[in-house]
């Protein structure tokens, strides 16, 4: 079985969006965790500068009416000390009422890949093509864009269990992990295939 969940390439593209519209600085990770063969749960992560915050706060206060594509307009908020915000989306449970605001139906996938396996994929192959910032900077935008970007990146991790076969990297407990730099979407080079794929044995 195959259940296509939160349209994440769109997510994506949105929260890069946000970042040129404001020149601002984002950080987001998406973790799938595994909870069984049939369940997981979603973590998606946002991280703004305060600088940024300030700005997007400004513009949402001044707004009559609330803007669905706000940041964190799903999640829950957390304003921090030094004035960057964090904002995190959690949804668990079954894999096809998992979409983490979206309400997409495509983007990532769950299927049974044995007994006690699950393969999860992202389907990356429109994911520049949503974006699509490249053609829409001048040399003189993208460059300061690329001064503005520089050391910030998505994440995407798959986890809750032994990983027995990936074409994403590892991180140091034991997930699969990849880390796509804001500055290869930006230019691009982002240089990924068709898709990411984790096997996962279930706990």
């Amino acid at each position: 079985m195959t259940i296509g969940i939160f349209g994440l390439p769109a997510r994506i593209a949105g929260i890069v969006a946000l970042a040129l519209g404001l020149a601002g600085c984002i950080d987001a990770k998406v973790d799938i965790e595994l909870l069984s063969e049939t369940t997981a749960r979603a973590t998606m992560t946002q991280e703004m500068g305060a600088d940024f915050y300030s700005m997007v706060k400004m513009s949402e206060e001044s707004e009559e009416t609330a803007d669905a594509d706000s940041f964190c307009a799903d999640g829950d908020l957390t304003e921090n000390a030094d004035g960057s915000a964090t904002c995190v989306l959690v949804e668990e449970g079954a894999f096809a009422d998992l979409d983490l605001g979206d309400g997409g139906d495509t983007g990532v996938t769950f299927t049974r890949a044995g007994p006690g396996l699950v393969r999860v994929a992202l389907d990356t192959s429109d994911m520049a093509a949503d974006i699509g910032a490249e053609e829409q900077m001048d040399e003189e935008t993208k460059q300061m864009m690329q001064a503005f970007f520089t050391g910030h990146a998505i994440t995407v991790r798959v986890s809750g269990g032994t990983v027995t076969e990936t074409n994403m990297g590892k991180a140091a407990d034991g997930a699969a992990e990849t880390v796509i730099p804001f500055l290869d979407i930006i230019n691009g080079t982002v240089d990924l295939p068709a898709e990411l794929y984790a096997v996962v044995r279930i706990r």
